[in-house]
């Protein structure tokens, strides 16, 4: 018995030196991004080629460890790159995965998250980009034919629009406030468009009651404790506000759980609470549902990094290993020939600029250009940034490109579109920006919402709603509602198919 067992324990340490693969070093990977797409530390790799400590080589072939674990389990386990303000409750929302099955596997994790790590997470069958997820299977719905009027509904707004800190001020006017603090006018905007869609529901009979609180808040810290103590929040239905995660889930923690407490505005990743929304995408589900969408279209995606050292390269390590990546070198020049080698004729090619180098844009895109009489290319970025809106960069060229790119909001020329703008410009004298279209549509929603005969939180896992600018599709709190928009040939945005 004592030989068997020895020859078995002879047996692991055979399968933990030879389990092992072999990877040809593309140009511009690194140790850290090999160790990532292969969820092993550089340290592993080190000790598997020590004739790479001074750096790899373009083509040199590495001998790649891997743990009986690691083989065992690769097929359901996930990897995951912690980002920035993320927590072990946020993350094991995203991913449906409890936070001890998460420590369980990650140890190190009980001591805290530190931003860049990579943790191994266990799959489940509903993570998205699964199509067959809840999220996908919800219907697209009217509200308004389905809301009920027999009760009231309650409705507050904690709106941040710091007026004591305003008025106690000796060293600015009121007009100067108006005119130099940014925040303030996206308060005032996001309101006058919140009181529109309370106008719209009192013209259209809805049973609702409103009322309005002065959130004061600063970085730190706001007075959301003290309202909801000296106010009574017992039969409110919803709350919209305020503007910062952490003050709306502290929100969501003070009122009753059958209370939908929504964040508005920000994109932030948060914690979540069995009664909180963001109603706002976060950057991290925009990037899932555009890899989901390209991924529907073209098994021919491609990346062009500013460098190899670059958040979004780490995450297609991670995440999507089959986006072929290529970099600009440490001078700034990029080798267009090998990434033309890499296209296919008779299909899309799907090409993903990730810098906001104006130099670099102006070379992707001429060159892209160029190609374009070759093969079929579409540019896409994750977000829209300064670069792109610089005088050298062509609107025809990005046209002719067709660029893409995930949006919380779309264009909308609807009959009902215009009739919002044209009575919004009425009673406010100017034409609704997007803080106040954003205002009324997460408003009007959330009245919809709560008018429906089980509320709006059930609603909101069943029901996808469309308002002027905004989808909403809410799953473990977040909303999933995310268009894909891209520069028409004449010049147009237009949502994509």
């Amino acid at each position: 018995m004592k030989k068997a067992y020895y020859i078995f324990i002879l047996f692991l340490v055979c399968v933990l030196n030879y389990a092992q693969t072999k990877h040809t070093v593309i140009k511009g990977e690194t140790l850290y991004s090999i160790s990532k797409k292969y969820n092993i530390t550089s340290e592993d790799i080190l000790k598997a080629n020590p004739e790479v400590k001074n750096g790899v080589q373009e083509n040199s072939i590495l001998t790649i460890p891997k743990s009986v674990k690691n083989i065992v389990s690769a097929e359901n386990v996930i990897s995951h790159e912690v980002e920035a303000k993320e927590t072990l409750y946020s993350i094991s929302k995203k991913y449906n995965v409890s936070i001890e099955d998460i420590i369980a596997k990650n140890p190190s994790a009980k001591d805290g998250l530190i931003e860049g790590a990579l943790l191994v997470l266990p799959k489940r069958s509903n993570l998205l980009p699964n199509k067959d997820s809840v999220i996908f299977k919800k219907e697209k719905v009217n509200l308004f034919e389905t809301v009920n009027k027999t009760r009231e509904r309650n409705l507050v707004l904690l709106m941040p629009f710091n007026i004591n800190r305003i008025e106690n001020d000796s060293t600015k006017t009121k007009i100067e406030y108006l005119k130099t603090d940014r925040f303030l006018n996206i308060t005032l905007d996001f309101y006058a468009g919140a009181l529109k869609a309370i106008d719209s529901a009192k013209v259209l009979r809805l049973p609702i009651n409103a009322k309005v609180y002065d959130a004061e808040s600063s970085k730190y810290s706001s007075n959301v404790a003290t309202l909801i103590k000296n106010n009574d929040f017992s039969n409110v239905d919803v709350v919209i506000g305020p503007f910062t995660n952490s003050f709306v889930e502290l929100a969501g923690q003070l009122v009753d759980k059958k209370t939908a407490v929504i964040s508005p505005l920000t994109n932030d990743v948060g914690i979540g609470g069995a009664n909180v929304f963001y109603a706002m995408p976060n950057e991290n589900i925009q990037k899932e549902k555009l890899m989901s969408y390209l991924k529907s279209k073209s098994d021919a995606i491609f990346a062009i990094h500013s460098s190899p050292k670059s958040k979004l390269n780490g995450y297609f390590s991670s995440n999507y290993p089959e986006v072929k990546s290529f970099y600009f070198n440490e001078k700034g020049i990029f080798d267009y020939l090998i990434l033309k080698s890499n296209f296919q004729k008779g299909k899309k090619n799907f090409v993903i600029l990730d810098s906001d180098k104006i130099i670099q844009v102006i070379s992707v895109v001429n060159n892209l250009i160029k190609l374009k009489k070759e093969f079929d290319i579409q540019l896409v970025v994750i977000e829209r940034n300064d670069a792109l809106d610089f005088e050298e960069i062509s609107s025809k060229n990005l046209a002719a490109l067709q660029m893409l790119y995930p949006s919380a909001i779309r264009e909308n020329e609807s009959i009902e579109a215009l009739n919002f703008a044209k009575t919004f410009k009425k009673d406010n004298k100017v034409q609704p920006n997007q803080y106040a279209t954003r205002g009324f549509d997460v408003t009007f929603d959330a009245i919809l919402r709560m008018c429906q005969v089980e509320g709006f939180i059930k609603s909101a896992e069943s029901q996808i709603s469309e308002q002027i600018e905004s989808q909403f599709n809410y799953s473990n709190s977040n909303n999933y509602g995310v268009y894909m928009m891209y520069y028409n040939s004449d010049l147009t945005i237009k949502q994509a198919q």
